[in-house]
């Protein structure tokens, strides 16, 4: 089959690699109807060190069962499912308590032999607990949307509820990417009385108004914090969602937090240290986040998405084959598009 490998900067492939098959008995193989390209992706995408051996790549799928182990019961060939990106037991002590990103039996998608989601097909281990299937057909126009929950809009909504967001609380958003989008959705959908987004590409928060946002501040750095607490007389929001990962994005987080406050990250961080000091402390500050376990949320969030309250797959502008992913990832990183959607 075709599937996406990464040799270094910039340097993505579609090759051909051994067919998926089942290996354990909790294993399942799930032909892939969509992917897609996660912001997180474009990390070793700008970054990776060359090297003589692709490793796969992609964590965002859902699809078609076409095969399972002799230990999946609740599975069936024919089934459409979507994988969070993470896969778990769902029955380990961490993963019931919403933590299956800790799962003592779980792991990431393309490490350690197994499949990356970009490509035609995947095995996936601990099926049982890993796949959710979705009462639509192969062809259902929801399937953009519902992609979402693979990733991203768990992730935005993780960033919400860490942080405490609910009715009358006052939110920031800090970044206008697919997860900042889906993090204003979130954050609405949970009451949110006011979301500012701090974003300056002008399509994204366009959406991001859409999708709720009250307010918008293009400005970055000091420029943008003096916007962000003027819009809130001078007290900061109560909550900050932070869904960009550099170390200027955390800065601004706590400086538009308010007195008593809290910062929620859920950006991969690019930096060593959290810089969290004494004015930090006396303001009271909180410091929350972190990797979202998706699978926690998927059946909560799922209901929204098949009834059409809340459309997350909007956050995709652009669709490709399983061929033009290199174009993709360079559209991505060059800013041309939000969030590519692949149809192998």
């Amino acid at each position: 089959m075709r599937a996406t490998l990464i040799y270094g900067a910039r340097d993505v492939r579609v090759e051909e690699v051994p067919d998926p098959e089942i290996r354990h008995p909790t294993d399942a193989v799930v032909r892939v109807l969509r992917s897609c390209i996660c912001g997180s992706d474009l990390w070793p995408y700008a970054a990776k060190p060359a090297a003589e051996q692709g490793e796969r790549i992609g964590h965002e799928f859902l699809g078609v069962v076409e095969d399972v182990g002799a230990e999946v019961s609740r599975l069936k060939p024919g089934d459409v499912v979507v994988a969070p990106f993470v896969w778990a037991d769902n029955t380990c002590d961490f993963c019931r308590e919403g933590l299956q990103t800790s799962c003592r039996h779980g792991g990431f998608w393309a490490a350690d032999g197994v499949d990356g989601g970009q490509g035609e097909a995947v095995r996936v281990p601990q099926a049982q607990g890993t796949l959710v299937k979705l009462p639509v057909g192969e062809d259902s126009p929801l399937l953009p949307s519902l992609l979402t929950l693979s990733d991203v809009l768990p992730t935005g909504h993780h960033c919400a509820v860490t942080a405490g967001v609910g009715p009358h609380t006052s939110v920031t958003v800090i970044g206008d990417g697919a997860v900042g989008l889906c993090a204003v959705l979130a954050a609405r959908r949970l009451g949110a009385e006011r979301v500012v987004l701090m974003g300056r590409h002008k399509g994204r928060t366009a959406l991001g108004r859409e999708f709720g946002a009250t307010d918008l501040v293009a400005e970055r750095g000091e420029e943008g914090v003096e916007r962000v607490r003027e819009l809130t007389g001078g007290d900061g929001t109560h909550a900050v969602l932070e869904c960009v990962g550099t170390k200027e994005a955390i800065e601004t987080a706590f400086a538009v937090a308010r007195a008593g406050g809290t910062v929620s990250r859920v950006g991969v961080p690019q930096y060593e240290e959290v810089p969290m000091g004494f004015a930090e402390f006396l303001r009271n500050l909180t410091l929350t986040g972190g990797v979202a376990p998706a699978r926690a949320y998927i059946e909560e969030l799922l209901p929204e998405v098949l009834d059409g309250t809340i459309d997350p797959g909007r956050v995709f502008d652009r669709t490709i084959g399983l061929e033009d992913v290199p174009d993709g990832y360079r559209a991505m990183a060059d800013r041309e598009a939000l969030k590519v959607l692949i149809r192998p």
